[in-house]
């Protein structure tokens, strides 16, 4: 039995090249050291099950418990550590995808999160881990994935998109980007192939690198094949990952280059769009000449350029968060989500500005503001985030929970007034919407043992109907931790136990 309470050795975490390659690509490939018999047990109890009683879906864990050996091991640990931070949860939602003899394999798509939309976050909070019981060659119909997909809402469908089929002995596991585009391809041979899908949280921003991190500043993969080269995010999203996301990069360019940039950005191809983009992030403030022109493209027809163009105005900094407000007013949402990006990598001088648009008339822009407010922890915004708890849009509730849980500095957790946790167990309690009270368990669980006020409210969200609510209640209970908060769990654990040996063949 493996102690999941010790620290997580070094010999385990990722190295900076596998950061790297997470980071741009999407996705690393792992094996951990684990006896074939393992996997052969996993397999057999899961194909028993499936054929006994349908897909065990969320019951997959106590249907199957070998498969929690897996996700223990320390080199599985040591990769979700890397990627999402120690403390990091695994998420109530998991799910064996099936792959049949003969099947032609699925569409290319990103999971959604549990039915349910949000802003996809291009920082590290989400992860999943697919896990392979069985030997995966490509004839079995493996999950493949899109590299350099991660960040893009759309699919590129040009000669810019690769196919990597997730292939490997048995006990293989992929630890993915949460928003990476997937897809199962066709299964030839006459076994069933399984892929177990489980998905994990991180519960706070970064302070110090999770892996080990030898080189501080970014540098792209020795050898990296996308065509599409968004250095100006993945520099933003590296320095983040290592507690630095307040950095900007200061670089210089003549007057011709940067003509020439800025032209490029109004008439250029799409690789020479990108290729500004770049060049124009990496001098930071000293490219705010070019503000405009960037914001132009904030919209483009190529996301990629938009992308990157939001990233390198979150590089120029202050003098970009006044076109960048105003952008996020903008009636394209294109352009509004790529404003809300811009202003998270620009950073907490954005809090004052953003926080007067939490009165905006537009229920996306109060949104994506919220959003924004979280990402950059903006704890003297918390009384007025608290105030859109009463908001009538449920983006807008959804997002100001979720970042009343981000946001863990003095301001959120004490003082006068209401505070998160006070907001947070009542909106899970009382909202309507489904996905805003869960999210505030989530958020009540991130705070974790200063949320102690809110266990009497969480016994109530046990009873709720949504199993979310109950799933994000029970972890929150867990990282609490208090006397009180473990009583409530082990009581509530104890009724609803499950007996992994119980089935309509089997029922004492």
């Amino acid at each position: 039995m493996i102690d999941t309470n010790q620290p997580i050795s070094a010999d385990n975490l990722f190295t900076d090249e596998q950061m790297r390659a997470f980071l741009t690509n999407g996705f690393v490939v792992i094996k951990p050291d684990l006896p074939r018999s393992l996997h052969d047990t996993i397999y057999q109890k899961l194909d028993q099950a499936v054929e006994m009683d349908g897909n065990p879906g969320n019951n997959l864990l106590p249907r199957v418990p070998e498969i929690q050996e897996v996700y223990d091991h320390p080199t599985v640990r040591g990769a979700l550590t890397s990627v999402i931070g120690p403390n990091y949860m695994m998420h109530p939602h998991r799910h064996p995808h099936t792959n049949r003899p003969g099947s032609s394999g699925g569409g290319w798509h990103k999971d959604s999160y549990w039915g349910y939309g949000k802003v996809r976050n291009h920082r590290c909070w989400w992860a999943m881990g697919m896990y392979f019981p069985q030997d995966t060659p490509i004839e079995i119909g493996p999950t493949a994935v899109i590299p350099g997909s991660s960040y893009y809402l759309s699919r590129q469908n040009d000669v810019s998109e690769s196919k990597f089929p997730a292939t490997g002995e048995a006990g293989t596991v992929i630890i993915i980007h949460y928003d990476i585009w997937h897809q199962a391809t066709a299964n030839e041979t006459d076994k069933t192939r399984y892929m177990l899908k489980f998905e994990f949280t991180r519960m706070s921003p970064p302070t110090i690198p999770s892996w080990n991190n030898k080189d501080a500043e970014w540098q792209s993969p020795s050898n990296l094949s996308l065509l599409n080269r968004q250095e100006i995010v993945w520099q933003h999203l590296w320095n983040w990952l290592n507690g630095r996301g307040e950095e900007k990069p200061i670089g210089e360019g003549t007057e011709a280059e940067i003509s020439r940039w800025i032209a490029a950005l109004r008439i250029g191809t799409q690789p020479e769009k990108i290729d500004a983009t770049n060049h124009i992030g990496a001098l930071g403030k000293n490219g705010a000449e070019a503000i405009s022109a960037l914001v132009s493209v904030l919209n483009d027809p190529s996301e990629p350029v938009g992308l990157n163009a939001a990233y390198a105005l979150g590089a120029i900094g202050e003098e970009a968060i006044d076109p960048l407000v105003e952008a996020l007013k903008d009636d394209n949402e294109t352009v509004r989500r790529h404003a809300a990006y811009a202003l998270t990598a620009a950073g907490s001088s954005a809090g004052e500005k953003v926080t007067e648009l939490l009165g905006h008339e537009s229920a996306e822009t109060r949104g994506y503001a919220s959003y924004v407010l979280g990402e950059i922890g903006a704890d003297t915004s918390v009384p007025q985030l608290v105030s859109l708890l009463d908001d009538e849009s449920v983006v807008v509730r959804r997002n100001v929970v979720e970042s009343l849980g981000i946001i863990q500095g003095k301001h959120a957790l004490s003082g006068e007034g209401t505070t998160s946790v006070a907001a947070l167990a009542r909106a899970m309690v009382k909202d309507a919407d489904k996905q805003t009270r869960f999210t505030a368990a989530l958020s009540l669980a991130r705070i974790g043992e200063d949320a102690a006020d809110a266990v009497p409210a969480l016994k109530d969200a046990l009873k709720d109907d949504d199993r979310y609510v109950r799933g994000y209640g029970m972890e929150a209970l867990k990282y609490i931790g208090t006397p009180e908060a473990k009583s409530v769990l082990i009581d509530h654990l104890m009724t609803t136990r499950w007996c992994p040996s119980t089935s309509k063949n089997s029922t004492f």
